[in-house]
């Protein structure tokens, strides 16, 4: 996922300005983005697309939409000479190299390249069927609520999956008709490699749904949340997925992301920070700014508190942590502070932060949230002469806001 250069296309002279670049880019397949091409897409090796220095990103997110990844950058001076079989000015040119002088170097794939998403490896009819390494509570004493963190053995199949993606949880029996439960989808909480660092788990994290009946007055539980959070380790779990692309972190490592969570929708955001800062990886070294706006009942109730200030006090300049308590802290006025009010507070500074165009929001938590951040932001927005609608519906555009309520 790439973010639109909105500066490379300000008109400005520099240095690299006028100069071209060739991406070799393997991995290209036929779809309804590159239909109306007006050349052939090969369907193994490289193609070599020449492309201006003001046209880089959006060449990147093209690529990309067109299952392309990209292999290497280089300026057109510098590469071997190239034939355009393509003479539109409105597209990047494409080009075969010269047969007759292979390059030598070895090329490295680029951290930006863009990695296959998988999707529905496992189905509902026949899902995959793992086993319950890890159950343990969230919630310290004086919390509210029921919040487990669960970890499950996949190593037994092909179940994968990137940051940002959810899997579905079938839980067993069957419902009041007879007919077996449906599915629940629940956002993964560890990163692409699980906790164990050894890609053979993947994590959740848990609330137990429990509610009042509005006609009986009696309390129910969620019929899968309370069948995880009472799960043995060494138990079965059936497992579906995964699934989503809405949510998934940007490989760019300058990238600048933006949470906001309540609740369990911290759960994607374990799984960026944990990727972000307590993994190393030769590919993805973050460099950019994370902001994590997290709200919760009590501070009893913060998921994973210890860890998420451990990153705060080791990495001050790359990450910052705000939180809303709202049955113990006040807002300006007086009354309860929700996320929203942390969003107003800091409207000037998410403005700022969302001016450039390597910023990414997200959100994940309870359904309204959204409308509760237009709340905060709306107003400073107007205030700038802009219509809140249409930036968001900006951002949307250029693949920078995200959301994921339930």
């Amino acid at each position: 996922m790439y973010s639109p250069a909105l500066a490379a296309t300000s008109g400005k002279t520099t240095a690299y300005g006028s100069r071209l670049f060739v991406y070799e880019v393997e991995g290209l397949s036929q779809n309804t983005d590159n239909d109306s091409l007006d050349y052939p897409i090969r369907r193994s090796g490289s193609v070599f697309i020449t492309v201006p220095y003001e046209r880089m990103n959006q060449e990147m997110r093209r690529i990309t939409r067109m299952g392309g990844r990209i292999v290497s950058i280089k300026p057109l001076d510098a590469e071997i000479p190239l034939k355009p079989t393509s003479s539109r000015s409105s597209e990047a040119e494409v080009a075969q190299p010269q047969q007759s002088k292979p390059t030598e170097e070895k090329r490295k794939p680029m951290t930006q390249a863009k990695t296959k998403v998988p999707v529905n490896i496992y189905k509902p009819k026949n899902p995959y069927i793992g086993k319950c390494v890890e159950n343990y509570p969230l919630v310290a004493e004086g919390g509210s609520g029921v919040v487990q963190h669960l970890t499950f053995d996949i190593s037994g199949g092909d179940l994968h999956y990137l940051e940002g993606q959810s899997i579905g949880i079938i839980p067993p029996g069957t419902d009041d008709k007879g007919k077996p439960h449906k599915l629940r989808l629940y956002s993964i909480a560890s990163t692409r490699h699980g906790d164990k660092l050894d890609d053979k788990t993947v994590s959740l994290c848990v609330r137990q749904l429990e509610y009042q009946h509005p006609e009986t007055n009696e309390t129910v539980y969620g019929v899968c949340s309370t069948h995880l959070c009472n799960l043995e380790v060494g138990a079965d779990v059936a497992i579906t997925g995964p699934v989503g692309k809405e949510m998934l972190l940007p490989e760019d490592e300058d990238a600048n992301i933006v949470m906001l969570a309540t609740g369990t929708g911290i759960a994607p955001f374990r799984a960026f920070l944990w990727r972000m800062f307590f993994e190393k990886h030769e590919d993805y070294k973050f460099k950019g700014k994370s902001w994590l706006i997290f709200g919760v009942p009590y501070t009893a109730n913060i998921l994973y508190k210890d860890k998420l200030e451990d990153i705060q006090s080791n990495y001050p300049d790359n990450f910052e942590l705000t939180y809303a308590i709202s049955r113990e802290q006040k807002n300006s006025e007086g009354g309860r502070m929700y996320i929203q009010h942390r969003v107003a507070e800091q409207a000037e500074k998410l403005w700022t932060m969302l001016q450039d165009p390597k910023t990414h929001l997200y959100m994940c938590g309870l359904k309204g949230m959204e409308a509760g951040i237009e709340e905060g932001l709306k107003p400073f927005a107007e205030k700038q002469g802009v219509e809140w609608s249409d930036f968001v519906k900006g951002l949307k555009k250029q693949h920078r806001w995200h959301v994921e309520v339930y």
